[in-house]
């Protein structure tokens, strides 16, 4: 894959500059650039603190990245439970989990070959 390119270092800043707005916890992104045939660019993971703050956090970053780059996610997927979301942008693939949730799923170890930025 190609280095960052400014397009995607934007979309990048976008959703981890929506997800802080609201408050999300335990930012942190995957950077896949130097991983031959990885999947995208970056995984960003976020936690919620309940089904209602994981939701919000979607309808927040699908909002404010519209508004502030004119992009909309390719595709969503979400349990019924609002227990995580996925908003795959393409290059940039957001999960937002609840706490539990994400602890179960551990994508940090399951990917731990990808150079991880934690977001304070």
């Amino acid at each position: 894959m190609s280095k960052l390119d400014h397009k995607k270092n934007e979309l990048l800043q976008a959703i981890i500059k929506s997800i802080k707005s609201i408050k999300g916890n335990n930012i942190v992104s995957l950077n896949f650039t130097e991983i031959e045939n990885s999947i995208c660019d970056f995984f960003i993971i976020c936690s919620g603190t309940s089904n209602t703050h994981v939701k919000a956090i979607q309808e927040n970053v699908k909002r404010k990245v519209q508004k502030s780059i004119k992009q909309k996610p390719w595709h969503v997927e979400e349990d019924d439970a609002a227990n995580w979301i996925l908003m795959d942008y393409s290059g940039i693939i957001l999960h937002i989990f609840q706490e539990e949730t994400r602890i179960f799923y551990s994508l940090e170890e399951l990917w731990g070959d990808a150079k991880m930025i934690s977001y304070k």
